[in-house]
């Protein structure tokens, strides 16, 4: 018996356990534990993506073609009432899927409360908080009207709203102007200031910015975000180069069109609001992957949003049905004075950056964003390396200097997520769970995965309709 085995030095590959590297280092020898788990999923749920492997392949390279050939532009500004589809006086939007007003979280109902004295269809908060409960206001998500809202994405029917088209296919998706950070109506708050605030933006902001685009013939907003990602941002948590790039486009135009005191105004309070490209970014995404969806067979997901109580998910060859689990509470850099007892779970739509292959899939690009959680640059690269392993295709336009200017990530596969177990990394603000609070940190949060598994299991099943539950 030959025992030149025993004569060499040991390197061990494991598979299972990762404590089971640690002895084998301790006694000195070489141990890689690789990262594998089993499937999520049942075996036969697993072997029929097996034989429909062709056809889920053939759907999802279509439904990356759509978003991959997106133009997302800024065409013009407006009134909700008046563009989006669906939207009535008495409709109020919010982030995330469906939930009525006694299941809403404390930040959404602040928002709704403060969107409410916005409208003037209340005099206080009391009595805004009674017609939110009367059952005279109809609760949507914002995603089943063409539409995103950051945290918790109020929309009301008199709010001025970006009009984003994608020129490719002549969709549009709307979204409303930046607030700022801090006590906002996005996280909640609804003091006197944060409605004078939207007040303000109503009869100034709107008009000036509208005149400018108009005057602009509308602005590339892919240039933007492209652009943006080599110098620093990830476009969710990190805007500063998108908004300072929009700036730069728009500022020209103010001044030729509007009034000098307005057009001072408005210049200053983009130019200290670095997340206004945000809602920007996030209506660009929506409207890149709204060309997506409807497409049979295919496990591509289209939404990923959190309505600060559930996280849910809607993919392509789903239809519209929302996939739920309860949302989790992000860990984060919290402002002094707060702590993760104060955070309220994982709430808003600008998790459809993410699903579009910028925020948390693009953080390789922006390292700085994990100094919220007192992470390193290398993190960074590790996270968004993870997310190829669950992703479709890589972005032909958004590419990360960091990695070779290698495409982001895009395209979120259902089969894929079931397969490795691996959830999406997302960046996100954090919102103090009480009502009228506002902002309080943050940080960084991985999405459940029993919403992926459950679309993924409905897929199955729409393959094969006799496939038996296990």
């Amino acid at each position: 018996m030959s025992t030149e085995l025993f004569d060499r030095p040991l390197s061990v590959v494991n598979v299972g356990i990762p404590w089971f590297c640690d002895g084998i280092r301790a006694a000195g020898a070489e141990a890689i534990q690789v990262d594998w788990r089993p499937p999520a999923l049942p075996p036969n749920v697993m072997a029929a993506f097996a034989r429909h492997a062709e056809r889920i392949t053939a759907a999802n390279q279509e439904a990356v073609s759509r978003i991959l050939s997106a133009r997302p532009r800024l065409v013009t500004l407006g009134r909700a009432l008046d563009l989006i589809p669906g939207m009535t006086p008495d409709t109020i939007l919010h982030a995330g899927p469906p939930i009525a007003w006694p299941r809403m979280c404390g930040p959404m109902q602040g928002a709704v409360m403060g969107a409410l004295l916005y409208e003037r269809r209340a005099g206080t908060v009391e009595e805004a908080r009674d017609l939110a409960a009367s059952g005279a206001i109809r609760f949507s998500p914002c995603h089943d009207h063409a539409s995103v809202g950051p945290m918790a994405g109020i929309i009301s029917a008199s709010m001025p709203v970006f009009v984003v088209r994608n020129d490719e296919v002549g969709a549009q998706a709307f979204c409303t102007m930046n607030e700022g950070l801090g006590k906002v109506l996005r996280y909640g708050a609804y003091s006197p200031e944060v409605i004078q605030r939207l007040d303000w933006m109503a009869d100034l902001l709107f008009p000036v910015l509208a005149e400018a685009v108009k005057a602009l013939g509308g602005i590339d907003l892919r240039a933007i975000i492209a652009q943006a990602l080599h110098m620093g941002d990830e476009v969710h948590n990190r805007n500063r180069a998108a908004t300072s790039l929009f700036l730069r486009i728009l500022a020209p135009a103010i001044v030729e069109t509007a009034a000098r005191d307005a057009a001072a105004e408005v210049l200053r309070f983009i130019d200290g609001n670095d997340h206004f490209f945000l809602n920007l970014s996030m209506a660009s995404c929506k409207v890149s992957l709204d060309s997506a969806r409807g497409i049979p067979s295919s496990s591509v997901v289209v939404a990923m949003a959190r309505n600060g109580t559930e996280f849910g998910v809607q993919a392509s060859g789903t239809g519209s049905a929302w996939f739920t689990a309860p949302a989790p509470v992000p860990d984060a850099l919290f402002f002094p004075g707060f702590s993760k007892a104060d955070a309220n779970p994982d709430i808003g739509d600008s998790a459809i950056t993410e699903t579009a292959g910028l925020g948390g899939f693009a953080i390789a690009a922006a390292p700085a964003i994990v100094q919220f959680v007192g992470g390193a640059a290398r993190d960074a690269v590790g996270y968004t390396l993870a997310m190829y392993e669950i992703t479709a295709a890589e972005h032909t336009a958004y590419r990360i200097p960091g990695l070779d200017f290698r495409g982001t990530p895009v395209g979120i596969d259902l089969v894929k997520v079931a397969r490795t177990g691996l959830q999406p990394f997302i960046d996100t603000g954090v919102a103090h769970r009480e009502p009228g609070i506002g902002q309080v940190g943050a940080g960084v949060v991985r999405a459940p995965i029993e919403p992926f598994l459950a679309a993924a299991r409905a897929l199955a099943f729409a393959l094969e309709p006799t496939l038996k539950e296990s």
